[in-house]
């Protein structure tokens, strides 16, 4: 586990450095580094061992890191107390730090951030290593609870996730959004996803759903930004 955190973040930086220094867009930084990364993962995986599952037996049994990530707390999966206290977190900084003024400043006008002393590269490095890290903490926390790794697990859901944050009313573009919107942003898809599936519906409409709300929440997005443009 301390393994894969660390890797995790050395990809967030190798990806932030290269952004910084190419000038590229993060989405295109981050979206060639998943592919060449989903790629080397499914290839040694097959070639090590002739698949693309491992199963880990009774390797965590009696660990205490399991009931950490994989655990209950009351009749709650210990996921939802993450999910919870990261919110409250990411909130926090967001909303009463001053690291959490230099996220907004270099998202959303960068030149201007750095002639009042942001240090704007140093904050987005920090940024891709947190999103690194947060899916090594998803990764591990999924493992653990199903007691097996399969490199196919979240294949494609990278839109999702995008979107998802999209519909909470982060922007694009940077320098708009919150935690508790993208939080929002993902229990709606969620919800929406499960109730397809249990009220009948063929869950292929649910990619119908996808479209159409990340297309009205890019639209509703860029009205609210044009008017707090306005507005200043």
């Amino acid at each position: 586990m301390l393994v894969a955190f660390a890797v995790a973040l050395a990809v967030g930086f190798f990806n932030g450095y290269m952004v910084i220094r190419t000038g590229l867009p993060s989405f295109i930084v981050t979206l060639g580094m998943l592919f060449a990364l989903r790629g080397l993962t499914i290839g040694f995986a097959r070639l090590l061992t002739g698949r693309t599952q491992l199963g880990l037996g009774d390797a965590t049994s009696g660990s205490p890191l399991t009931p950490l990530f994989a655990g209950t707390f009351g009749s709650f999966s210990v996921t939802i107390v993450w999910w919870l206290v990261l919110a409250v977190l990411g909130t926090w900084v967001l909303q009463r730090t001053t690291f959490g003024n230099w996220i907004f400043g270099a998202g959303g006008d960068a030149n201007a951030a750095r002639n009042v002393g942001v240090p704007v590269n140093r904050v987005k490095i920090l940024l891709f290593m947190c999103t690194a890290l947060s899916a090594a903490l998803l990764a591990t926390i999924q493992v653990l609870d199903a007691g097996s790794a399969d490199v196919l697990r979240g294949e494609l859901l990278e839109l999702q996730a995008i979107a998802a944050s999209v519909i909470g009313g982060v922007l694009l573009t940077g320098g708009y959004g919150s935690v508790v919107g993208a939080l929002f942003g993902a229990l709606i898809f969620g919800m929406v996803q499960q109730g397809i599936f249990f009220t009948g519906v063929n869950t292929d409409w649910f990619l119908v759903f996808v479209g159409v709300m990340l297309l009205v929440a890019v639209l509703f997005n860029n009205v609210i930004r044009k008017r707090a443009s306005e507005a200043r």
